[in-house]
């Protein structure tokens, strides 16, 4: 029997009754909200989603909709939530439960066989149809990265923001949202010295990426998707997860929170020592629903990961999970990925020459911090051959990592980028395993 074809977020949220319902849905889709959720062969979805109360969700794309809720929209919240994370590859298969019919009554139907074939056709069109909207957005995008490079950069200073918004929310209704980002953090680029050299850079970038789209079915594998992912091309989840797995034991080295638009990031770094290679578990949710806390900092985790198609991709999927032993994580915390600076600065030489649009690379430095030696100026990680990297802080300046050093080398967690080094955590080793401590 062919499996049920598996809609796009874009067509759940198309099968919302209203506005209202589409913004309350989202939230709903996190992973802590659901239990005992699972799909059938013929395409039935269900779950349990834990609201004000526990409702019992039931749903049959495109035929009919059941919850135990008290709304009277069909579908309701709870039903758009369980048929979003089915898009997302997050609703695994499964023998359906006693209580699905039961939750189900009357409004659940027999599928006709003649809808249980997946109508390849219409596929093939949607991702003709997209392509065709992408590529007429990235022509708009590199007349307008033309315009800014002919008129001069003055008038970004003035009206950075406003300047780049109307050309961003174009990407958007374009179907770009990679590159909608990509525009939107242009702005932030003036708060650095030698702002235009770094904003140029910025808008060559962007240039690039329009000419890899116009060339992407004569690129290579990886790199044709890479330049999807970063126009923002979806790939689904289950997909991914059918992707070969690489089997360790991923230490959580830490975690990243940020602030995206309208939506919340956390990335998750964790280290393989048996493969040496680290992976990213990246995931979103909008302010206050809650961000993914399944593998905490410091965790070890035993198990598969699946990596995400692309040059030099980090992101992955955790696959199948395996018991973690005692001596397991002594042996994983005592076998440190630490590196000096100038071996760091050559992988990033080469993940920048597979990903011309690498914005930050994982890495363990074992470096001595050294301040300014006049105020205002950056602080940098050294090596004692004197490699040094421009450390990327907040306020307050890192006088703790100073002070935890003692002036000999250290090992520090963070993210290596165009702008230099951000560290997030210090390694710290005893007898009895690794400490990571917060740099700030």
């Amino acid at each position: 029997m062919a499996p049920v074809e598996v809609w796009s977020r874009a067509q759940v949220l198309a099968a919302a009754p209203d506005d209202a319902s589409r913004r309350a849905a989202t939230p709903l889709t996190a992973t802590r909200l659901w239990s005992e959720s699972g799909r059938g062969a013929e395409g039935l979805l269900w779950g349990r989603c834990r609201g004000s109360a526990t409702y019992a969700v039931v749903a049959d794309p495109g035929r009919s909709y059941a919850c135990s809720c008290p709304s009277r929209k069909s579908p309701c919240k709870h039903a758009l939530a369980l048929l979003l994370r089915w898009a997302d590859g997050l609703v695994p298969p499964g023998d359906e439960p006693a209580w699905v019919s039961a939750a189900a009554g009357s409004r659940r139907e027999p599928r006709p066989a003649e809808e249980r074939e997946p109508d390849t056709d219409a596929a093939a069109a949607r991702v003709a149809e997209r392509r065709a909207k992408v590529t007429a957005g990235l022509e708009e995008l590199d007349r307008w990265l033309h315009d800014q490079v002919r008129t001069g950069l003055s008038v970004w200073e003035r009206r950075a923001w406003t300047h780049v918004e109307g050309v961003a929310a174009r990407m958007v209704d374009a179907q770009a949202p990679g590159v909608a980002g990509m525009l939107r953090g242009l702005p932030g680029l003036l708060a650095r010295d030698a702002w235009p050299e770094h904003l140029l850079g910025a808008l060559a970038g962007l240039h690039l990426l329009v000419v890899a789209h116009r060339g992407l079915d004569r690129l290579p594998d990886d790199l044709a998707a890479t330049v999807r992912a970063r126009v923002g091309y979806p790939v689904a989840k289950a997909a991914v997860l059918a992707r070969p797995g690489l089997v360790d034991h991923w230490w959580a080295l830490g975690a990243v929170d940020s602030l995206d638009g309208r939506l919340e990031t956390r990335r998750v770094w964790l280290w393989g020592p048996a493969t040496r290679s680290w992976a990213l578990l990246l995931s979103f949710a909008v302010p206050g629903a809650g961000l993914d806390e399944s593998v905490a900092v410091g965790q070890v985790v035993h198990g598969a990961v699946h990596r995400y198609p692309g040059a030099a991709e980090h992101r992955v999927l955790l696959g199948e999970q395996l018991p973690v032993e005692e001596d397991a994580v002594r042996e994983v915390q005592g076998a440190s990925p630490a590196e000096p600076v100038a071996g760091a600065e050559g992988r990033w030489a080469a993940q920048v020459g597979a990903d011309p649009w690498a914005t930050r690379m994982p890495a363990v430095l074992r470096a001595v911090p050294v301040p300014p030696s006049r105020p205002g100026e950056p602080w940098h990680l050294a090596d004692p051959d004197g490699s040094a990297v421009r450390l990327v802080t907040g306020t307050p300046d890192p006088w703790p990592l100073l002070a935890a050093s003692g002036g000999r080398p250290v090992d520090v967690f963070g993210e290596w980028g165009p702008a230099g080094f951000s560290p997030v955590r210090l390694v710290e080793r005893d007898a009895v395993g690794a400490r990571l401590l917060a740099v700030a």
